[in-house]
């Protein structure tokens, strides 16, 4: 099997430029990583987040968008400099897996999915729970009728954040919606589409001071429902009660928590599936099997950087997706 020659272009100290740069490493027998750049002045930025790559050449931005021999590269910065860098790769003419949501201008986001189009490149962005063996298998029962016609779907994304971090939520407007809750989004968006309204209800707690929107929801008006997306940086057992909840006409699924620890510091996470009509009725607890976040995500877009593989988000959906993000962060 050919390796594929990779690159990152940052990381940062709030999301998964590491986590993918290890992942990577780990997965050494597909990818050969050529080196890593760090802009906008990381390395003095974050310094604790530098040993993941010692070992590895560190490149400047033109050896590596100048490289033929380099074919992806894995865009990791902080979020509101994806596009920016994402789109310098894109006219590189490489294929490219992104944090998610893409950085705050929409036009840039636009012009950086013409970019991939006209190329006919990958574009895959690091929506974590798209890999989710439960979730994916919830998906694609939902989208099947397999639930029978939708009515809503829960959706929380909770934890709790240091001060300091719920002070960097004001780098964007919405603040959490726009960091955790466009994971939400794009399961909500996947299975209903295009909702006929979204209202933003994004909200600042005031917690130690803080200014920023460390609270973010957004409901999502469809033609036989409302669902909504919920997600906040000041709940105490947060990321044990994050949960997906899709209620259809034929049976509920509920996925809680949506990750949760278990040996070697694989993620697991447990299903109810509710079919009985009576008011109370016992439904077993299902485990999934434990799975590493991010080698299913890195595998996949090997193979579609192979052509083994076709993309099952399109531009097109990536760009109405972040749109959607946009409208719930209240722009």
């Amino acid at each position: 099997m050919r390796k594929i020659k990779i690159a990152q272009i940052g990381t940062s100290k709030n999301s998964h430029g590491n986590d993918i740069f290890n992942c990577l490493k780990r997965n050494s027998d597909i990818f050969e990583i050529v080196g890593y750049h760090f802009p906008e002045n990381e390395r003095e930025k974050f310094p604790n987040r530098m040993a993941a790559f010692e070992g590895f050449r560190e490149l400047t931005l033109d050896e590596i968008l100048n490289n033929p021999e380099i074919e992806a590269v894995t865009v990791e910065t902080e979020e509101i400099y994806l596009t920016k860098y994402a789109l310098m790769v894109a006219e590189h003419k490489k294929h490219i897996h992104m944090e998610k949501p893409g950085g705050t201008s929409l036009p840039d986001f636009e012009r950086l999915i013409e970019t991939v189009k006209k190329n006919g490149t990958v574009f895959h962005t690091g929506y974590m729970y798209r890999y989710n063996p439960f979730i994916s298998e919830l998906i694609k029962d939902a989208k099947s009728g397999e639930l029978g016609d939708i009515i809503s779907i829960e959706a929380q994304m909770n934890c709790i954040h240091p001060k300091e971090v719920r002070q960097w939520l004001e780098s964007f407007k919405g603040g959490m919606m726009f960091f955790l809750g466009c994971h939400l989004i794009d399961i909500i968006y996947s299975i209903q589409g295009k909702p006929k309204r979204v209202i933003p209800l994004n909200k600042c707690t005031g917690k130690d001071g803080v200014n920023a929107e460390d609270f973010g929801m957004a409901i999502f008006e469809y033609e036989n429902g409302v669902s909504f997306a919920k997600t906040s940086a000041s709940e105490h057992g947060g990321f044990e009660r994050r949960q997906l909840v899709v209620n259809g006409t034929k049976k509920t699924v509920e996925l809680k928590p949506l990750e949760w620890y278990g040996e070697g510091g694989k993620l697991f996470t447990e299903r109810f599936v509710r079919e009985s009509e009576k008011w109370i009725a016992y439904t077993p607890k299902e485990t999934s099997e434990l799975v590493d976040r991010y080698d299913a995500m890195m595998q996949s877009f090997a193979m579609m950087v192979r052509g083994e593989k076709e993309n099952p988000w399109s531009y097109d959906y990536e760009l109405e997706l972040f749109k959607l993000v946009k409208e719930a962060c209240g722009e």
